[in-house]
């Protein structure tokens, strides 16, 4: 006889079996109900659309062997190491930057012991966590000073509400951004408690329109760079230089929103896009913003570099307790600062940089390797092609760069289907689907998960 959802067990009744006691003992009782609600529930949803007819014998040991399953599950981490074969080197939705060894290292003694974050060694009296980075990012900047927050929208906040609470700041509608997330440049400015005084139209801006718009209540003009879309065709905006120029007349401050930030000529690369930050120091700007898990290559960080005075401003702003940088981000910081001076080589030790300079013969060698490994375990309809990376995490929004990716096909499962699998590998792999194939992009996988990839598409194949 078919069954019907009063047929189901109470709660209470399976925690009172032996089977059941056993689970909570093994578990807990908390973990144990919660487990078995959702059991019964997904039953009686199956029951009501009629798609089972029978109920499981809740007295077995197999039963207690799925509740277990269940609550082990939910013990199991949520954050887990993908393998990135989507081509896209900052993929915001896989963590950004990847860390050089030895900011995880770094990281690794900073967690595993007491450090001296707030601590004058010299002194014996409290210190400033701030001093870690500040003669680094000085050093590589050119900033008389400097201080980090947790991420660059934080930096615009606290940099406005120091210098701008209460005032009118001039912003070009051109650069009016929105970053991932729906989160709005403007509301950032409202939020701040300053006045967003809009000047010039989307696409041109002109140097006499912030001059216009300057009165006895400015306080700030408001660069951002566009890092994540170009408006191309008739469009026009004033140099920093003339910008920094006006402001300086004015007695105004002028602060850059950068979003994505790097250090060094990428130019090399093809990718002269994105302005160095010390040389927008160097024309004048007052106040600049970055991020430091872009193309800087680090942790998630909001770098604010420039004028002494406006920086100290900051650091005893009130606001900054909140947004303050912890400790084990400080230290990978640190660590990938350091790997900008001399002897490491910032292209070949920071892996962001490593993937945007790496030659392309050794991305279609990666390709080739994967195709090998593949056909070894009996993948059909495997090639390679070439294929188009990009920078991603909001930076160089027009730029693509040479890749070779591998073409995977498998025979009963479409490219959707295929996807999906490999997100539930061990490992999960993350590919991109173009016309109904998925494609693993090598400018993103190291030799090193080479392997990874090769297991999950043999477990499918299973």
């Amino acid at each position: 006889m078919a069954k019907h959802p009063k047929d189901l067990p109470q709660i209470q009744s399976l925690l009172n079996t032996q089977s059941i006691v056993d689970v909570s003992d093994r578990f807990s009782i908390a973990e144990t109900t919660m487990a078995l609600r959702k059991i019964i529930g997904s039953l009686r949803e199956d029951l009501l659309a009629k798609r089972i007819s029978d109920l499981p014998n809740f007295l077995s040991p197999d039963f207690a062997t799925v509740v277990a399953d269940k609550i082990q599950a939910t013990r199991s981490p949520s954050l887990v190491p993908v393998v990135n074969a989507t081509g896209i080197i900052i993929h915001t939705n896989l963590g950004r930057a990847r860390l050089a060894p030895q900011a995880i290292q770094a990281m690794q003694k900073a967690g595993l012991n007491p450090s001296n974050l707030e601590l004058d060694l010299a002194t014996g009296r409290r210190g400033s966590r701030h001093e870690h980075v500040e003669h680094l990012i000085q050093e590589l900047t050119g900033a008389e000073a400097a201080v980090v927050v947790n991420n660059c929208s934080a930096a615009v906040l606290l940099s406005l509400m120091a210098t701008a609470k209460g005032r009118s700041v001039v912003a070009s509608r051109g650069e009016l951004i929105e970053i991932g997330g729906s989160f709005r440049l403007p509301d950032v400015v409202e939020q701040s408690g300053a006045k967003l005084r809009e000047i010039g139209t989307t696409n041109k801006t002109r140097l006499s329109d912030y001059e216009n718009a300057i009165d006895d209540n400015t306080s700030v003009l408001l660069k951002s760079h566009t890092s994540n879309f170009q408006i191309v065709g008739f469009t026009s905006s004033p140099n920093r230089r003339d910008l920094a120029q006006l402001a300086k007349e004015k007695q105004v401050i002028l602060i850059e929103d950068l979003g994505s930030g790097v250090l060094v000529d990428l130019s090399p690369y093809g990718m002269d896009e994105e302005p160095i930050v010390s040389n927008i120091l160097k024309v004048g700007v007052d106040l600049v913003m970055f991020s430091g898990d872009k193309l800087l290559g680090g942790p998630q960080a909001g770098i604010i570099a420039g004028r002494a005075d406006i920086v100290a401003q900051l650091k005893s702003h009130p606001l900054m307790r909140a947004l303050r940088i912890d400790k084990l981000s400080l230290a990978a910081l640190e660590a990938t600062l350091q790997l900008y001076r001399p002897p490491h080589d910032p292209l070949t030790d920071i892996p962001v940089l490593a993937m945007l300079s790496e030659h392309i013969t050794e991305v279609e060698r990666r390709a080739k390797d994967l195709e090998t490994k593949l056909l070894q375990i009996g993948c059909k309809g495997i090639a390679v092609q070439s294929s188009k990376a990009l920078v991603g995490g909001g930076s160089l929004p027009q730029k693509d760069l040479p890749s070779f990716a591998v073409t995977a096909r498998l025979q009963g499962l479409s490219a959707k289907d295929l996807a999906s699998s490999l997100r539930e590998a061990a490992t999960p792999v993350i590919g991109r689907i173009e016309k109904d194939q998925v494609l693993l992009d090598m400018r993103t996988v190291q030799d090193g998960e080479i392997s990874l990839i090769a297991e999950a598409m043999a477990q499918i194949l299973k």
